[in-house]
């Protein structure tokens, strides 16, 4: 069996673990930030999950499909928010069961973790920060708080993120590495709807919340302890963007303007905006993603994209016009053209982007 080296141990480090540990492989994976389960999770940088049918197969394969859901949310549909306060609600299928599953991400990585944890053969180091990567022997070069260490393997998998360091060893050996990254002009916060007072969710939490607003937009997921995880995609530049919202003033006006009926909900919006750090959006493309098989990249390493927001906003659009047609209200000329513009929008690669932070 072979002995592998894994950088990162987020959800797809943490689950390709598992799946070569199942398998007898040798499996030592190292991990920057301290151990999640020790409450060491840094809020407000995070863009909830959710999970369908493809994500709740790998987890099947591993025998933890029933232990990550019994957390999950089921959203059996979008709950559009209109800027007057009104709801529309639209299933995802006629079959309440098929749904997608709103799920904490740092609950998910812990339980991905701990499966891999279970096969002997499987050792997680946490506090180790890869400096670098010597391609040719398949040693990874880390940091801990007070010495450094030198992991030999026979293969180095980089499940690092956007911001790799394996990417960034093999960008300086390997000669025509070609590399591409770029930023969406949008950044996105994440913010907080609480709890009731009795603990239940104050608004429906089998749905996923979308607050579209042709530039920008809001979503919310719902969490077991009855609040919502919100996050705002908006421009970082422009008349009114991250940029010139400067002041309690200036957030409290717009969120009145354009979400008036979630601003009763967030009672800390103030403190959330002024303290959660604004995240960027980035499409990270490379070539080779692999080196002569002793290294390679998976994952956002690879090739990070997002395409949540662009998605939410397109078919929400579609939506709108497909119930205004319904009604007798849209010529079919016009009800075509965001069909159209939907699909260019989803087929451009300039346009699908994931979270980077």
């Amino acid at each position: 069996m072979a002995k592998f080296a894994l950088i990162g141990s987020g959800l797809a480090g943490g689950l390709l673990a598992a799946y070569l540990g199942r398998r007898g492989h040798e499996v030592d994976l190292y991990e920057r930030r301290a151990d999640p389960r020790e409450g060491n999770i840094v809020g407000g940088r995070s863009i909830n999950l959710a999970i369908s049918t493809r994500g709740i197969h790998a987890l099947e394969q591993i025998g933890i499909a029933k232990e990550a859901l019994r957390h999950a949310i089921p959203m059996r549909g979008r709950m559009i928010h209109d800027r007057s306060g009104a709801l529309h609600f639209t299933p995802y299928d006629v079959d309440p069961q098929k749904c997608i599953n709103s799920i904490g991400r740092a609950a998910l990585n812990t339980t991905v973790i701990q499966a891999a944890q279970r096969y002997p053969n499987v050792h997680v180091h946490f506090d180790h920060k890869c400096t670098g990567v010597d391609l040719d022997t398949a040693a990874a070069h880390l940091e801990t708080a007070n010495r450094t260490v030198t992991a030999t393997a026979d293969a180095v998998v980089g499940v690092d993120g956007a911001f790799s360091a394996v990417r960034k060893s093999m960008q300086g050996e390997i000669a025509n590495f070609q590399y591409d990254e770029s930023y969406l002009a949008h950044g996105y916060k994440e913010l907080m709807i609480p709890p009731a007072p009795d603990g239940s969710w104050r608004m429906e939490k089998n749905a996923l919340h979308i607050w579209p607003r042709k530039s920008f937009m809001m979503i919310a997921l719902p969490n077991p302890d009855g609040s919502f995880t919100c996050t705002l995609f908006w421009e970082f530049e422009g008349p009114r963007s991250f940029a010139t919202t400067k002041t309690d003033d200036d957030v409290r006006r717009f969120f009145e303007e354009e979400f008036p009926d979630a601003v009763p909900l967030m009672p800390t919006l103030l403190e959330d905006f002024r303290d959660n750090p604004t995240g960027s959006l980035v499409t990270i493309r490379c070539a080779p993603w692999f080196y002569r098989g002793k290294v390679c990249l998976v994952g956002d390493a690879a090739h990070a994209i997002f395409e949540r927001g662009v998605h939410a906003l397109a078919i929400e659009r579609h939506d709108r016009v497909r119930r205004l047609r319904g009604a007798g209200r849209v010529p079919a000329k016009i009800s075509a053209e965001p069909r159209e513009r939907i699909w260019r929008i989803l087929s451009s690669p300039k346009r699908k982007r994931r979270c980077a932070c």
